[in-house]
Formats: C-alpha cells, structure tokens, sequence
C-alpha cells in the first residue's frame, strides 16, 4: 500500500470540509485517505473509511463525551496498525473542540517525526492538552470550520500544502548515532553544553530537554519509544516543582520510563534549590515571605528550604532504589545552579547539605546502584567530565 496522507474529520459536520482539503493535498501532489470519525448523524459526505463502526462492530455510544472517546480510541487503533504496515505518510485533521479532543490523542500516540497538522478552532489559545509532548502542529483556523468560505479555503488550502510538503520528505533519516537524553536549565547551561559536546566526541547524538514539566515528559515519552537509549539526568528541577507548586513539575511518574526501560542513566541535582512562579505578582501568599529571585518579567524563582530539600531528597533516594539496572547519582557539593554558589542569591550550603543527606540516607547502594559525591559546582567543567565519565562507565562500549 503507497503511504498516504490521512485527512480525518467528524463527515456529518464537517464532511464539505474535509472533501476540499483532500482535494487541495491531491493538488500538492499527496496520495490521500479520507477518515470519518463522525459520531451523530449521517455523514454529508463519503469517506475512504469509516470509524463509525467500532471493533465489536457496535455503534458509538450516544452521550456525546462517551461518543468522543470512543472514537479517540477507534481513531488510535486504527492509525497505529496503519502506520506499522508503512501506509501513513502524514496526518492532518479539522475540527471545532469536539474533533480537536478525537483526533489529537491518536496523532500523539503516532511516532515523532510523522508529519501532523490539526486545523482546529481551539489553536489560538493553550494547546497543552491537545500537543502534549509531541509534535502536532496546530494551525487555527480563525473562522469556525462551518462552511466553505473566502478564509476557511484559504486557511484549508494553506494546511493542505503545509502537509503535502511535510508528508513528500518520506521517512525520517535513520540517526546514524545512538541517541542521549540530556535535561538542562538555563541555570545548569554551562554544565550541560560541556556533556553535550564531550558526547558529541564520542559519537552519541545528544538530545537536550528544557526541563519544564513538559521536556521532562517529552525525554521520557522518547525513553518508552526506543529512541532514546540512555539518560544523563542532570537538571531534575521539575521535582521541585512538583512538591511545592511551582509552574514546571514533574508528575508522580517521574524517572519511572528509565527504570522501566533499563537504560543506563546518570542523574544529577540541577536546579533543586528553586521553584518556579510566573510573574512576581503569581507567586502564591503563602511564598510572599521567601528568599525569591526575579528571573525575568515572568519567572520568578523561590528558594528552597533545608525540610523541603529532605523530603525531595526522600523522594528522590526512594525512586533510585526501584531501579534494577544500572544507575548513578552524582553530587555537585559546590551548588546545585548557577544562584547557588558563594556570593549567589541562592548560595545555602546549609539547604543543599539538607537535600544531599537525605538521599544518601535513602539510597540502597548496590555495585549498580551509587551515589558520589564531588567537591565541585554543577557548572564546573570538571563535573560535566565526571558525569560523561560515569555514563561511559555504566553503558560500556558505544553500540553500533
């Protein structure tokens, strides 16, 4: 089967919609399947296939949340096979917030990398719950997607070629290094561009994730995937976060994709000195009296105190011990970011000494489970060595 470009859309309301898109992305030069995941009435239109019919070969449900979530899945399953038998080149939908809440989820369980392009009414605002941690485009459609119009064809048309130009580059090129994960800071920069290039040297491909809730998340979707095989954990700020509220956390399930999936991972303790607020007039009543350091207009960073380190440190020891293969933490004694050193906003050797005694109170050491520790600031160059060091220790030679 020649992949082709798969153009979903709900057909009993957006069916005329849908036929011109497709028309377009011909025009561009795709081959094209229409989808219709439309779960009310008839369709205005005919589709290539058709979800209305489900696995058990039962309707959808008729409650309108229960409907949408159905077809999601139906819509997930069914894209799933098609791009494991090589026959999806790209994938583009339309919708309101109801199509936008169906098609968005099976485009997120497709691989990085396999082009997708959601038209949607809802692109102008916060995109979170729709993108994730993958790479959806989402293009707002500025009219509602009712009706053929001067602007919904020209915004149609747009989308169409976008696709049909991201869909005719074919497969992604086979990385021809294995692949790192690496999570930084702007706080932790120095330290982690000095792994970054010591790697590079060594023939891995490196993958640098802003550690803001959603490149933590990102790195460890990748993890699950197989793309990533093997993890240095240097900026584990998200875990701050986390516990006191902060505008970047982590979710419970933080580390768990590196345990699971046994890659070798070196984690560090960059940035655990700071939560994130947003502009100095967010930071919560109950923080107003803290030690905070204005970022920029819209962070403002809170420091953190010598309890809230020992229950991270706590936390943080009680994840290590789950793992099952080899796994390394490495500590920075001279601070944790780029405030917290002598003469910093945030230097508190007696809060770092909080965090780093709870976790080697914590850890089980194993001969592949280890805590160190180093005399040296996270942004020292001579840390980046030590933490490339250890990586090559837990991972052995490079695979080919």
């Amino acid at each position: 089967m020649e992949p082709a470009v798969y153009a979903i859309a709900t057909m009993d309301t957006k069916g005329r919609e849908l036929l011109f898109l497709a028309d377009r992305l011909r025009e561009a030069g795709a081959t094209v399947r229409t989808v219709d995941v439309g779960t009310t009435g008839e369709p205005l239109a005919p589709a290539d296939v058709s979800l209305r019919a489900f696995a058990d070969g039962s309707p959808v449900a008729t409650e309108r949340g229960e409907a949408i979530s159905a077809a999601s899945k139906a819509l997930t399953r069914f894209l799933l096979a098609e791009q494991a038998a090589g026959g999806v080149a790209g994938v583009i939908g339309i919708g309101g917030s109801g199509g936008t809440a169906l098609i968005t989820p099976a485009m997120r369980a497709l691989p990085i990398g396999l082009p997708k392009l959601m038209v949607s009414t809802v692109a102008s605002g916060d995109v979170s719950a729709y993108v994730g941690c993958s790479d959806v485009c989402m293009m707002h459609s500025v009219v509602d997607v009712a009706g053929l119009n001067v602007v919904s064809r020209t915004i149609l048309a747009n989308a169409a070629r976008a696709m049909a130009g991201m869909a005719s580059g074919g497969r992604a090129v086979e990385p021809a290094r294995p692949a790192l994960g690496l999570t930084m800071f702007g706080l932790t920069t120095p330290c982690v561009d000095a792994a970054r290039r010591a790697l590079e040297d060594l023939g891995y491909d490196p993958l640098a994730f802003h550690a803001t809730g959603v490149g933590g998340r990102a790195m460890e979707n990748l993890v699950r995937s197989g793309m990533i095989i093997g993890v240095l954990d240097v900026t584990t700020t998200e875990v701050a976060d986390f516990f006191m509220g902060g505008i970047f956390p982590c979710s419970e399930d933080r580390f768990e994709a590196q345990i699971a999936a046994g890659v070798p991972c070196v984690l560090s303790l960059g940035a655990l000195d700071m939560v994130n607020f947003g502009a100095i007039d967010t930071v919560p009543t109950k923080y107003r009296d803290r030690k905070l350091h204005r970022h920029n207009d819209q962070i403002t960073l809170m420091r953190t105190t010598p309890e809230e380190n020992r229950r991270m440190g706590r936390w943080i020891g009680g994840k290590l011990n789950r793992w099952r293969t080899p796994v390394s933490l490495l500590i920075p004694e001279g601070g944790v970011s780029g405030l917290d050193s002598p003469g910093g906003a945030f230097f508190d050797p007696e809060a770092d000494a909080a965090l780093f005694d709870a976790i080697e109170e914590t850890v089980e050491r194993t001969t592949e489970r280890t805590v160190r520790r180093f005399p040296l600031h996270i942004n020292d160059p001579a840390f980046a060595k030590a933490l490339v060091d250890e990586f090559r220790r837990l991972a052995g030679p490079i695979p080919v």
